[in-house]
């Protein structure tokens, strides 16, 4: 038994195969954003003047601050950090459905299998008896169906998932350079938190030789009264000031132990006064810049996968064609099923088109068009916050080494006033009220340094983290 089903000519099945793929509903994105050709800040750094103009930035741009301690934390970061474990799904995800939308351009292929009994009515004969219709079915059989990609819907629904896919493997790479990042600035808050501890504990040893001196002076009849009471004060103060640094540090601790999908209990950060150093920072222009930022590129694979739905959606405006075929047997026994006698198959096309739908065509074609204008739009933002975080970090960088050489300038002078003032005040020449104020000075002067050390730190660590990211463009299925 031969069953042929043709719906369309034969000709008609032949020219998909050859115009298939050619999407004639497809919108190119816009261009990529030009960047400027320098930064308005004119700096050493943009410059890059020298031999850090041409050193190149590692991978692992913290090791440029020369910490092994920092080293070592960064090092559990990646592995660790559940934001970053979160978004390595999501990558997973987005891989997944590339591979979907890529299984949709080819024939879908299935086998079945079956067996039924059927019962109708029984027949009367003539002479009164009656005959059972009973009948079994036995099918073996496959089915192929194919819809051909005419106008390029599946296929640029697939270039879209690709390019959604890589946006998401930019934002895991934007989300593992923030977090290294806010794990280097909090780790330098951290060790700034110790140098403050380290000036509040000599102050404090300081305050209590004066202490120790006032009281003595006052039992000779030297001193008055009230140069004990601002001596404890003074003293009482920077107890105080010691325990609330403490509490800070405590905190800055717990939030690096987070940072590193661990809980605060199981981290134990050992305390250094000193603070590291400032690297020198290489060459930095806006080409490089966007080329780099992860956050970038993401916005501008997504403004790619917008563009694609437009013509996604603007091709349901056209007729969609598929192609079936199948073959298989069918007999009453299972014994003889696999035979020639059994065989049948059947070819068939179908073009469908859709002439009433309450205007969903052109509403799904306008909400395209304004989800891509809306990419494009946060695209062209995210390039202006980066120019402007550089800018930003720029300035600040040059400000604060400037601030940095005066503040230094200025706890020298404190000293120096301070080393006096106790002179003066062990010989009898000066009021305690002038010993205070020489003191607070000097712990003014000092905890500024550290504060402005610290800040200066931050920037450089943003600048880096600017400029340091690496990544590359994936393939479906791709593991890196």
């Amino acid at each position: 038994m031969h069953n042929r089903v043709l719906h369309l000519p034969r000709v008609v099945i032949c020219l998909p195969l050859l115009l298939s793929a050619c999407a004639v509903t497809r919108v190119a994105p816009p261009p990529p954003v030009t960047a400027p050709a320098a930064f308005k800040e004119d700096t050493p750094w943009q410059r890059g003047a020298g031999a850090a103009a041409t050193a190149a930035i590692p991978d692992d741009w913290w090791t440029l601050f020369g910490d092994p301690q920092l080293n070592a934390l960064e090092a559990r970061l990646v592995v660790g950090n559940e934001n970053l474990k979160s978004l390595a799904a999501q990558l997973a995800s987005a891989r997944a459905a590339v591979e979907a939308s890529r299984s949709a351009l080819y024939p879908t292929l299935s086998v079945s299998a079956g067996a039924t009994r059927d019962g109708n009515p029984a027949q009367t004969t003539g002479n009164g008896g009656s005959i059972s219709n009973t009948a079994n079915s036995m099918t073996l059989g496959a089915n192929a169906a194919w819809e051909v990609d005419l106008w390029g819907r599946l296929s640029q629904a697939s270039e879209g998932a690709q390019a959604s896919a890589q946006a998401s493997f930019d934002d895991l790479a934007a989300a593992r350079l923030s977090a290294q990042s806010t794990l280097a600035q909090t780790y330098f808050s951290l060790r700034t938190s110790d140098a403050q501890l380290d000036l509040l504990t000599r102050s404090v040893a300081a305050y209590q030789r004066s202490l120790d001196l006032t009281l003595a002076r006052y039992d000779g009849g030297v001193a008055a009264r009230s140069d004990v009471l601002q001596a404890q004060t003074q003293l009482k103060s920077a107890q105080a000031q010691q325990a609330d640094m403490a509490a800070q540090r405590a905190t800055l601790e717990h939030a690096i132990a987070v940072l590193l999908g661990i809980p605060p209990s199981a981290l134990e950060v050992a305390g250094v006064a000193g603070l590291p150093a400032v690297p020198p920072v290489p060459e930095l222009l806006p080409s490089t810049l966007l080329e780099r930022r992860p956050d970038i590129a993401a916005a501008q694979r997504r403004v790619a996968a917008a563009y694609a739905q437009i013509g996604v959606a603007d091709a349901s405006y056209f007729p969609a064609l598929s192609l079936s075929a199948s073959a298989g047997y069918r007999n009453t026994s299972l014994s003889n099923l696999v035979s020639a006698p059994n065989f049948l198959w059947s070819l068939g096309s179908s073009l469908t088109e859709a002439i009433f739908d309450g205007g969903q065509r052109k509403l799904a074609s306008a909400q395209a068009r304004a989800a891509a204008d809306q990419a494009t739009s946060i695209y062209r933002q995210s390039v202006l916050t980066a120019l402007q975080e550089v800018e930003d970090n720029l300035v600040l960088a040059r400000r604060l080494q400037e601030e940095v050489a005066y503040q230094a300038d200025a706890v020298a002078a404190a000293q120096r006033n301070l080393a006096i003032t106790n002179d003066q005040y062990a010989g009898g020449t000066v009021s305690y009220l002038n010993v205070v104020t020489a003191q607070t000075a000097a712990y003014t002067s000092e905890s500024s340094l550290l504060s402005v050390q610290n800040r200066q730190l931050a920037a450089t660590a943003i600048l880096l983290k600017n400029i340091a990211g690496r990544w590359d463009v994936i393939t479906p299925g791709s593991k890196g």
